[in-house]
C-alpha cells in the first residue's frame, strides 16, 4: 500500500515524500526590485522536509503584481536574489518550485508603477478590496487585454519561467486557481469576450492551455505543473452552473493532458465528485489539496494518498505552524495551531490577503 511516506519521481527529481508544502502568499518581498531575501530563505529552508516545497506566488511581469511586496521573476535583480532561497533549500535536501502568479484584475493602481492599471480577459472588475501600503482599496476596473496584449502576457509566463530555471527552481507550478488571471479566463463572469478567447468553453480553457505550453516547451514539460481550484468563489469568481462547470474542467485537463506535465494540482471546492472526475481523467501525478475548510489539512487526510484518490497531499496553515510537519505527521503531532492572521496570509507587518486561505 502506498503511504504519503514513501518516496515518488516527479519531473525528474526523487521526492522523499508525497506532502507538498502549498503555496502561501506572505508579502516579505522587502528586497530591492520586489525581490526575495534571507528571511524569506530562511522560511523556505525551515520546510525543506516537504517532498515539495512550492512558492509564494510570484508575479510572472510587472503587472501581474496584486499585492504589497510580493516577489517576481521578470528581472535579473530578482533572478539573483531567488538564488538564496533555492540554494538554500538544496542544501537542505529540498525540492522546490516557483509558482507563477498573475493576478489579473485583482490588484490596485496604486500597486503599479508608470500609470498601469490591473488587467483582465474583460473590462469587468472584481466585487471587494485588496490591501494595499494605503490600506484596503476597491478593485478597480481592470484594462481588457487585446489580442496581441494576451499573446506578450503568454511570452511573459514562459520569460519568467526560463528566470525560475535561471535562479535555481526544479521547476514551476502555474496559479490558475483562486480567481487570479488564469482563472479569470476560465470563469464566465470574468471572462465575457465573444472572441477565440472566450465565450464557448473552448475559449475560456484557452488562454491556461496555451500559458500552459507555451511554459513546457520553455522548460520542458516536466519541471511544469499547474494548480485549478474548480468551482471555489476566491476574488470574486463565480462558476455556479454545475453543467458548465464539469464542461469546462474536464476540457481543460483534456486540452493540458497531451503535454505530459509534471503535475496538476488541484484546489479542491465543496463539490468533491469533481475531484473524482478530473482524478480519473489526469493521466499523470494528481496532487491534491483536499477540502477540509474551516479546519487545515492535516492528519486525517493522509488516507486519500492510500486509498489513491491522489499520488501527493498538499498541506498550507499547518505548514506555516509546523516547519518539520513530516515528521509530526509521521508520529501524529502534536501539532501548533496556526494563528488566524497567518492562517489567512498575515505576516509580521499585518498584512493579510486572500491566496493563503485554508488549505
Amino acid at each position: 500500500m502506498t503511504t504519503a511516506f514513501d518516496p515518488i519521481e516527479l519531473g525528474g527529481k526523487r521526492l522523499a515524500n508525497r506532502m507538498a508544502m502549498a503555496p502561501m502568499t506572505r508579502s516579505r518581498a522587502y528586497g530591492s526590485g520586489a525581490s526575495a531575501t534571507e528571511l524569506m530563505a530562511a522560511y523556505y529552508a525551515q520546510r525543506a522536509s516537504a517532498g515539495l516545497v512550492i512558492t509564494e506566488g510570484v508575479q510572472p511581469s510587472v503587472v501581474g503584481q496584486g499585492y504589497p511586496d510580493t516577489p517576481g521573476l521578470h528581472s535579473a535583480e530578482q533572478v539573483a536574489a531567488w538564488r538564496q532561497v533555492t540554494d538554500a533549500v538544496h542544501r537542505e535536501g529540498g525540492v522546490i518550485f516557483a509558482q507563477l502568479m498573475h493576478t489579473g484584475r485583482i490588484g490596485h493602481p496604486s500597486l503599479l508603477p508608470d500609470g498601469l492599471i490591473p488587467v483582465g480577459p474583460s473590462a469587468v472588475a472584481a466585487k471587494g478590496q485588496v490591501y494595499t501600503h494605503q490600506g484596503p482599496q476597491d478593485f478597480v476596473t481592470p484594462k481588457e487585454l487585446e489580442h496581441d496584449e494576451i499573446v506578450r502576457t503568454i511570452a511573459d509566463f514562459a520569460d519568467a519561467a526560463r528566470n525560475a530555471i535561471a535562479a535555481g527552481f526544479d521547476g514551476v507550478e502555474l496559479h490558475g486557481a483562486n480567481g487570479y488571471l488564469i482563472h479569470q479566463f476560465l470563469a464566465p463572469n470574468a471572462n465575457q469576450r465573444t472572441d477565440a478567447w472566450g465565450g464557448d468553453v473552448a475559449g475560456r480553457v484557452r488562454f491556461a492551455v496555451e500559458v500552459t505550453a507555451a511554459v513546457a516547451e520553455a522548460i520542458g514539460a516536466h519541471r511544469t505543473g499547474i494548480r485549478i481550484s474548480p468551482g471555489t468563489p476566491f476574488n470574486d469568481i463565480a462558476e455556479t452552473d454545475p453543467a458548465d462547470l464539469e464542461q469546462t474542467y474536464t476540457a481543460l485537463v483534456a486540452g493540458l493532458a497531451p503535454l505530459d506535465l509534471a503535475y496538476l494540482h488541484v484546489l479542491e471546492g465543496p463539490d468533491q465528485s469533481l475531484t473524482g472526475r478530473l482524478r480519473k481523467d489526469w493521466p499523470g501525478t494528481f496532487v491534491l489539496n483536499p477540502f477540509t475548510h474551516p479546519e487545515p489539512t492535516g492528519h486525517d487526510s493522509l488516507g486519500l494518498i492510500e486509498n489513491g484518490a491522489a499520488d501527493m497531499l498538499a498541506f498550507g496553515a499547518l505548514f506555516l505552524a509546523n516547519p518539520d510537519l513530516p515528521r509530526r505527521l509521521a508520529s501524529g503531532g502534536p501539532y501548533n495551531e496556526p494563528d488566524r492572521a497567518t492562517f489567512y496570509g498575515g505576516d509580521e507587518r499585518g498584512y493579510t490577503d486572500y491566496p493563503a486561505l485554508p488549505a
